[in-house]
């Protein structure tokens, strides 16, 4: 290897001086991240370096056994697309510092599994994993920045999608997006994330402080639109992956429930700590074996949004957790044998997506006639699940349809 150049620990990025103290790291999706300044300092603090042991895709890698990329290479292309957005935006100095550095640190508030354990997190704790403030109070993080001359709560507010910059990070149009539907989609090896980030970046624009697309580029926002629901139907909402992810969950309640774990450090484990405290917990060591073993539990319903009553679709989480009690009771098996797992009813935020058409700001969804079809389809594919083990799935199915109130078929 030549002098200067190092390889890190699981060999994903290689860093090549380049000239003024910049380094490149090699990317499989963008092929090469420039870091410098406040960013190459954040690389190397114990709160980015765990973001090595989260998978982005948590359990959806049970269904694609190529996506196991992490939310630390996810955060370097997010950095990557947010400088090439400020460039072109015209913007620099510390106000393009602020927005590097919470683009390289927008995911550090995820938990272990991360989309999977959220609601765990914000139930205990009461917060999003956009809520960063926390975070970045911890000492290697805070000290990073201030010695850049950016004040933590700033870097945090830009991450939460605060102000005209905020945009950038975590609004209709952000650069998180833009990675994240490329990036899934290369590593799934599926073809439909195929937008084109360079794109999208180089059209960008403030009209009266709200980021939206140039003239001409309803087609753009269109694909973004596309993209997503198409991943969505194919990955992010795979039958697979929403039953690991829904066991993931159970079990990740009875942990925090029955040992002393408190959440804040439940919070801050990775896929492994997590994986492995849950092996070592009797309550919940079956199911981490069923997780690892891939021997999940079954749909034994699988019911349409018309067919689901208004009651189960309003339920909140202790309304849902005592429908399982419940259906369990009814089929006489143990009230951990039964999931239920009722998604919010069907969105799509891109459809706010701004454009501008014939010198005014416009929604996409008042522009485009793709976006009525997509909702209709979202609609059609919803679905309610109810799992359990395959040995009683048959006897959860009866008692399910009869608890629910289901309107089955």
């Amino acid at each position: 290897m030549p002098q200067g150049s190092r390889l890190d620990t699981e060999g994903i990025f290689t860093w090549h001086p380049t000239v003024g103290g910049m380094h490149a790291i090699k990317d499989a999706v963008h092929d090469y991240v420039e870091v410098d300044g406040v960013a190459q300092d954040l690389l190397d603090t114990p709160a980015m370096q765990r973001l090595r042991h989260v998978k982005q895709l948590s359990t959806v890698r049970l269904v694609y056994p190529s996506a196991s990329h992490t939310r630390f290479e996810h955060s370097l292309g997010v950095y990557h697309l947010a400088c090439q957005a400020l460039a072109h935006l015209g913007i620099d100095g510390a106000r393009a510092e602020a927005v590097r550095a919470a683009a390289l640190l927008h995911d550090v508030g995820h938990g272990p599994y991360g989309h999977q354990t959220e609601r765990i997190i914000e139930r205990r704790l009461g917060r999003h994993h956009d809520d960063v403030h926390h975070v970045l109070e911890d000492s290697a993080l805070a000290g990073v920045l201030e010695s850049h001359g950016l004040a933590p709560d700033v870097v945090a507010g830009l991450i939460a999608g605060d102000g005209k910059l905020g945009q950038l990070v975590s609004g209709d149009l952000d650069v998180d997006r833009m990675d994240y539907l490329v990036r899934d989609a290369h590593h799934t090896g599926v073809p439909y994330g195929t937008v084109d980030p360079g794109r999208l970046v180089r059209v960008l624009r403030f009209v009266d402080g709200t980021l939206a697309l140039e003239e001409g580029n309803v087609a753009t926002a269109e694909s973004l639109l596309v993209a997503r629901a198409l991943m969505n139907a194919t990955v992010y909402r795979h039958h697979v992956s929403r039953i690991a992810g829904s066991m993931l969950e159970r079990a990740g309640e009875r942990l925090l429930d029955g040992t002393d774990l408190d959440p804040e450090t439940f919070a801050r484990m990775t896929d492994a700590e997590l994986l492995a405290s849950l092996r070592e917990y009797e309550a919940t060591a079956n199911v981490a074996d069923r997780l690892v073993e891939r021997r999940l539990y079954k749909r034994a319903v699988w019911a349409e949004l018309e067919a689901v009553p208004e009651l189960v679709l309003e339920s909140d989480v202790g309304e849902t957790r005592a429908l399982e009690r419940e259906v369990a009771a009814a089929a006489d098996v143990d009230p951990s044998a039964v999931i239920v797992d009722c998604p919010g009813r069907p969105s799509m935020p891109e459809t706010e997506t701004r454009v501008v058409v014939g010198g005014s700001v416009r929604r996409l969804h008042e522009q485009s006639p793709l976006v009525q079809g997509l909702q209709a389809a979202q609609r059609a594919q919803w679905r309610l699940g109810v799992y359990a083990p395959a040995a009683v799935q048959d006897d959860v199915a009866a008692a399910a349809e009869q608890v629910l109130g289901l309107e089955t078929e």
